[in-house]
């Protein structure tokens, strides 16, 4: 079984329909239908789709977009405990990617897929763009 970790640009380009981009997370979204595949993301990454979501399409759709998602991705914890592994973890820069990271640890992923890759530099954990990952594993 693989377990994905969904970072907000995926989550956000299939919100807002964001092309070129929104073929392949569509595409990267739906591998939540294989019994094989299970597809993570958190509750900062939630937030943030949530709010360019509402942005473009309003408060109700944006709610309705996100209470879709959460049928099929599943949302990791985030507690003190990863906050803190994130502050203190020198090798991290940004915080809100230390938060993404340690999520998808603590959720026991094989992939983070990213459209910013580079965000992730200091992961341990195979990190993917969407046609990348798609690519890779299945061929496209």
């Amino acid at each position: 079984m693989s377990r994905l970790f969904i970072d907000a640009n995926v989550l956000v380009a299939v919100l807002n329909k964001e092309y070129p981009l929104f073929s392949y997370a569509s595409r990267l979204l739906s591998l939540a239908d294989k019994p094989d595949m299970v597809l993570y993301t958190s509750p900062v990454c939630l937030s943030i789709a949530f709010y360019f979501a509402e942005k473009k399409s309003g408060h109700k759709l944006a709610r309705e977009k996100i209470r879709m998602l959460v049928k099929k991705i599943q949302v990791c914890r985030l507690d003190h405990e990863m906050v803190s592994k994130s502050l203190q973890d020198a090798r991290i820069h940004d915080f809100e990617d230390g938060l993404e990271y340690y999520a998808a640890v603590e959720a026991g992923c094989d992939f983070i897929i990213t459209e910013n890759q580079e965000d992730f530099y200091f992961s341990k954990i195979e990190v993917c763009n969407c046609k990348g990952f798609l690519t890779r594993y299945f061929l496209l």
